[in-house]
């Protein structure tokens, strides 16, 4: 005859079987949906992938645009691929071509050419990737871009009029430009600044402002000396300077310096680069209109995030810059640092 258990000793029994039938749908999410991927959720996916093919990482400009665009996008879940086209309008194509490739949700760009990056965008048009553009601007009719954001070059470049008159207005003078023709941004400031100075010309008995070159700087350094050693010698009365931007400013000033001339010819540049701005605080450069770039890369990213989440998007986000001379550089916090 089997004897019957005790109670309490029939509970024990039966207890690990209770423990362990729970219902799963009572189980709090994360138990019930597999391994705990942690507080911080780095394991989850993200939403995709933007493309974003530089002008250049050379210049420390398009290097915070980079930093401030991957910073934004980490913030709505997307993960920022960065390579730089090194104003190689071919090479930045067959970036273009490799994002394709791997699938990128969108694309943006600082064209390398204005105009002959249209194929390109034309053929991510045709995968279907949403393509934009930043600090240059697409100028042709080949594909299609959403949005372009970028400073208000234009407005930028009569800012750099002003400073010029208000620099030589009352003598007059020789100016030399130092120019990139080859993007958007920079014949818009060359257009602004080139207008401004005519109506200043235009006034009765104005001393002339004449511009005596305009000559390809390359944007850069190297480039910004050669151009402005080849100015100076052609032109050695030469009173004054407008560089498209701070490092072909800086070739300028070396140029300068090594001629003997830094303190006859003095320099109007553009961007406000922290290594523009301490050249303003040095006296190197006399004023630049600033840019914002950090502003141009959180609002690219914003605009791709509204795209893709059915808002309308403008076609153009003009950002305004504004004037900094020595002695805003003296109060920037950035150079105290």
């Amino acid at each position: 005859m089997m004897r019957r258990l005790p109670p309490f000793v029939l509970f024990l029994a039966l207890l690990p079987m209770v423990l362990g039938c729970g219902d799963a749908g009572n189980q709090p999410a994360d138990q019930a949906a597999g391994p705990d991927t942690g507080a911080s959720g780095a394991n989850e996916p993200t939403r995709g992938t933007i493309g974003f093919s530089a002008l250049t990482l050379t210049n420390p400009f398009f290097k915070v645009i980079a930093d401030s665009m991957k910073e934004e996008a980490a913030k709505h879940g997307y993960e920022l691929l960065v390579v730089s086209g090194e104003r190689d309008v071919k090479k930045q194509a067959d970036q273009v071509s490799e994002f394709i490739v791997k699938g990128v949700s969108a694309i943006v760009l600082n064209p390398c050419d204005s105009q002959a990056i249209g194929p390109a965008i034309q053929k991510a048009n045709e995968a279907g990737i949403p393509v934009f553009t930043n600090d240059i601007k697409y100028d042709g009719d080949a594909g299609e871009v959403v949005c372009h954001i970028a400073t208000d070059n234009y407005q930028g470049g009569r800012l750099a009029g002003e400073a010029m008159v208000k620099l030589i207005g009352d003598s007059g003078g020789k100016v030399a430009i130092l120019h990139f023709p080859q993007a958007e941004s920079c014949q818009l400031r060359v257009k602004g600044f080139r207008e401004v100075i005519d109506a200043h010309n235009a006034k009765d008995g104005a001393a002339q402002i004449e511009i005596v070159a305009v000559l390809d700087g390359g944007g850069v350094r190297d480039e910004g000396f050669k151009a402005a050693k080849d100015t100076i010698e052609a032109n050695p009365d030469l009173a004054a300077l407008f560089a498209i931007n701070d490092p072909s400013a800086l070739g300028a000033r070396a140029a300068l310096e090594a001629a003997g001339k830094a303190d006859q010819v003095r320099i109007i540049a553009f961007d406000g680069q922290k290594i523009g701005k301490q050249a303003i605080l040095e006296g190197k450069i006399v004023c630049d209109p600033v840019q914002f770039p950090d502003r141009i890369g959180k609002a690219t990213i914003e605009q791709i995030v509204r795209h893709f989440d059915g808002d309308e998007v403008p076609e153009e986000i003009l950002i305004p810059s504004e004037l900094y001379y020595q002695e805003d550089a003296k109060n920037d916090p950035e150079l105290q640092e």
